[in-house]
């Protein structure tokens, strides 16, 4: 078994003793203290600095349907930074959607957005439904603007057509009826963690920096495997955020790093130190945790207990490489599942753990894993290690996100896995490292300066197949890049030819990492999103991953998009379109 860390996260060497002796000393001032949330009369209600982590409501559906209504809201913030939520008819905040396989599931979206320059002419991606009949119905709207929106249910195999995961045609606006979606989530979908965000062409970022995102959980991930049967689960939504402080100077404990630099999107570049002032400050279930002292969110858990824990990376752009210290010390991490697959889904034993000391999360990764709570008057963090994003890359420093509190009295989770589940059936296709492709394309990461001259110029980003002229995604077109045919499998190489790193994401279906740097490895389990190394300037081949794609799904069939999940990237069109025909 690979290194899970290493194909994930790149090597990452950074993790430093201060990172402990700052944030332990900041425990003991933070145990047993508990921060109140700020007024529910905002629009979009957060969390102070140092909260309580509070589970997100659940929505669990019944009788074989899930009924979900939302609204999306946004308030500009007095430091000009804007939230953006999903509220549903509750009240409750980003609630996590809990189906079974085989459920229908529908799903009204409200538009009401606060238009954020209503006497401005709009900002918009204008592209006509030519799909709108065909596809079952009208979509919304012609236009993507600042002020729309619509949904993405990030990792289901779920038809990519309007009123299901259409994210090409469908934008809602403010004023809008309630848009329906409505998909039947398939019978063989494996049970595990997905999740749901806006993708409106240009202003993805905006709305997911904003705070926009939820969790989705597929049932029956202890009937896949046996080890955590019984186990209490928590569900953990990382997001990124503008920084709070951002003319704050580093904490005095932080060693001197170089001159702080900024990227042409005004975000703290990579220092290389693994300190210095972040790119964006993380939130955990909204409570932040902002820079330059990292006071940390607070996990109540009782002595030495066992909780699955289901995280998901829905930050803009920021990379995490989770480690949970007792003391100094890392603690053993046991991964059971990858971007909602079991990582046992190929014939490995039906309790099988993957033990790990820490764990690389692309943006809109997922990974779920077997945490022990430390004992009593143990200090203990959830850190982010550093993360090499390259010399072009945003800064990932070493910080804390949340202090770990024992008592015997901690509230039990909202959820506990079956204690005695029955076993999955076996999966009626063969497993996906066993076919051989059909064929082999070629694709490459790249970028350019729409002003060659002067290093402050906009970028424009490009994930161009071989053979073709490099150009940013244009949703007007409709013509796809990539053509592959429903039953086939293929094997795609993607390089990185910039000096940043890339995080590859395709819709609709799950791909097995085949090679790494064109080196073999043994990652016998399935990713919907992966990282493509960043190109040092000095080798003589472009660092590359080659994935195998399954495309034997008949939801896979119709028009869909790759791109980069760093939403800066995607949004300046670091995106293909590809067509599956049946």
């Amino acid at each position: 078994m690979s290194n899970i860390y290493s194909m994930a996260n790149l090597g990452n060497q950074l993790i430093s003793k201060t990172l402990f002796v700052v944030f332990g000393s900041l425990c003991l001032t933070l145990a047993g203290s508990t921060l109140y949330a700020q007024s529910a009369q905002q629009v979009c209600p957060r969390p102070l600095p140092g909260s309580l982590v509070s589970e997100p409501e659940e929505l669990r559906s019944r009788d074989g349907m899930l009924r979900v209504e939302l609204t999306a809201r946004s308030e500009k913030q007095s430091d000009g930074s804007t939230r953006y939520c999903y509220i549903d008819e509750d009240g409750a905040e980003s609630p996590t959607l809990r189906v079974n396989p085989g459920d229908l599931v529908v799903l009204t979206l409200k538009n009401d957005l606060t238009p954020l320059n209503p006497d401005a002419a709009p900002t918009s991606h204008q592209h006509m439904h030519m799909d709108a009949e065909k596809n079952g119905g009208s979509c919304a709207s012609d236009l993507m603007t600042r002020d729309s929106t619509n949904l993405h249910f990030h990792g289901l195999t779920i038809p990519p057509v309007c009123h299901q995961d259409d994210v090409l045609h469908t934008s809602i606006q403010p004023g809008d009826a309630p848009f329906e979606y409505r998909f039947r989530v398939p019978e063989n979908e494996p049970p595990g963690l997905y999740w749901y965000h806006p993708h409106i062409h240009g202003f993805t970022k905006e709305q997911v920096l904003g705070g926009a995102s939820g969790a989705i959980i597929v049932e029956g991930i202890e009937r896949a495997d046996k080890a955590i049967a019984g186990l209490a689960e928590r569900v953990f939504v990382i997001r990124d955020q503008d920084l709070l402080n951002p003319n704050a100077p580093p904490s005095k404990w932080e060693p001197v790093v170089p001159k702080m630099l900024f990227d042409r999107d005004g975000d703290a570049a990579n220092t290389g130190t693994g300190f210095g002032k972040p790119a964006k400050d993380l939130s955990i279930n909204f409570v932040p945790v902002p820079y330059p002292d990292y006071r940390p969110a607070v996990i109540e858990m009782k002595p030495n207990e066992q909780q699955l824990w289901r995280v998901v990376n829905a930050s803009g752009i920021t990379y995490l490489d989770l480690q949970v210290l007792f003391g100094r010390t890392p603690q053993p991490l046991g991964l059971v599942a990858m971007d909602g697959v079991p990582l046992n889904q190929n014939g490995l034993p039906a309790d099988f753990v993957d033990w790990q000391t820490h764990l690389g999360i692309p943006p809109g990764a997922r990974m779920e894993f077997i945490v022990k709570a430390p004992p009593e008057h143990t200090p203990a963090l959830l850190v982010t290690r550093t993360v090499n994003t390259g010399p072009g890359g945003e800064n990932d420093p070493n910080r804390s996100i949340a202090l770990i509190t024992t008592s015997k009295d901690a509230p039990d989770p909202h959820s506990e896995l079956a204690l005695s589940p029955q076993p999955l059936p076996s999966p009626q296709l063969p497993w996906l490292g066993s076919v051989n492709p059909a064929r082999i394309r070629r694709l490459y990461f790249s970028e350019k300066l729409l002003e060659p001259n002067n290093p402050n110029s906009a970028t424009e980003f490009y994930i161009t197949v071989d053979g073709q002229k490099p150009e940013p995604f244009d949703p007007k077109s409709g013509v796809p890049n990539i053509i592959a045919k429903l039953g086939t499998v293929e094997d795609w190489i993607i390089e990185n030819r910039s000096s940043e790193l890339h995080a590859f994401h395709i819709h609709q279906l799950h791909f097995m990492l085949i090679d790494y740097r064109g080196m073999p490895v043994n990652e016998p389990f399935l990713r919907d999103t992966v990282n493509v190394p960043f190109y040092d300037g000095k080798t003589l081949a472009y660092p590359s991953v080659r994935l195998r794609m399954d495309f034997r799904d008949p939801n896979t069939v119709g028009d869909f998009i790759y791109h980069c999940h760093l939403l800066e990237h995607e949004d300046g069109g670091m995106m293909g379109l590809i067509r599956v025909e049946p």
